[in-house]
């Protein structure tokens, strides 16, 4: 079988059984096996696969229809432009939360913004590239999971900021120092625990620890809102990823505390709302 049959056939499987997106990802699961890139599989479409190759192939499409996300295969994922490892251990880094991370990079730039806090960083890839694209930046990311603190600083040093980035493993701020950043910033378990069971196949082979954000979704919105301006510089800001039906009832959580200010959300690529922004103050 040439790599183009193989990458025929894998599409149509992965589309019959209703596999998002199923010629992007039988193409890249054939770059992963043959250790190759995209140009190569188009130049060399008609190249015979080793029945080897043709077998692993196959049997890591059978893995991606029994629910299991390719990027588990793969053990990586882009993101903001860099390579992460991922595993089981944490969530995968998803395209949506590029809108808070270029939001919290371009506020950063505005208001000299150094010294930040990134809570539940799972994989560390909002930590990791904040590190990378904010001059001189001193991150604390944490997370309650020990063994996404290890994905965390891996990724980190793979992608050269280990030195910029302190982990620690914390339950939200129970273990943080009392110190002052410029900004917090999060994208915290947020899907409804009864929703969980609906998703798909492949979310659920992902940590339900990095999912599940209680009965309404909210519960990691109000412990975030209530404390973080314990933690925060006057002015400083506090930077949410939200799910996409979740900007009114966030926005009122942090309304109620009254300690909050200029308040405003913005969408994703798919124009459902994705972040939310506000900042300590008077």
């Amino acid at each position: 079988m040439t790599i183009r049959e193989a990458i025929n056939k894998a599409s149509i499987e992965l589309k019959t059984k209703q596999i998002d997106s199923p010629k992007q990802k039988a193409r890249q699961l054939m770059q992963f096996i043959l250790k190759k890139d995209r140009q190569y599989l188009i130049v060399y479409d008609n190249k015979q696969l080793t029945s080897q190759q043709e077998q692993k192939y196959f049997k890591s499409i059978e893995k991606i229809v029994n629910g299991t996300p390719l990027q588990h295969i793969t053990q990586r994922q882009e993101f903001m432009k860099m390579s992460f490892y991922v595993n089981q251990n944490v969530l995968i880094p998803r395209p949506d939360t590029e809108i808070l991370v270029e939001e919290v990079i371009k506020i950063a730039e505005k208001i000299n913004a150094k010294k930040i806090l990134d809570l539940c960083t799972g994989s560390g890839a909002i930590a990791v590239s904040l590190a990378k694209y904010i001059k001189d930046s001193q991150i604390t990311a944490t997370d309650i999971s020990n063994e996404a603190l290890e994905v965390a600083e891996y990724n980190a040093k793979i992608n050269g900021v280990e030195n910029q980035i302190a982990f620690l493993q914390s339950n939200l701020f129970q273990d943080i120092p009392k110190e002052k950043y410029d900004m917090i910033v999060s994208n915290p378990p947020y899907i409804k625990r009864e929703v969980i069971k609906t998703l798909q196949k492949e979310v659920r082979s992902e940590p339900i620890i990095a999912l599940d954000g209680g009965y309404d979704g909210l519960d990691f919105y109000r412990k975030i809102i209530y404390q973080a301006d314990e933690f925060l510089k006057y002015k400083g800001y506090l930077c949410l990823e939200i799910g996409y039906d979740q900007k009114d009832d966030v926005i009122e959580l942090i309304e109620q505390q009254n300690k909050y200010i200029n308040i405003y959300s913005k969408k994703d690529l798919y124009d459902n709302d994705r972040i939310v922004i506000t900042k300590v103050g008077d």
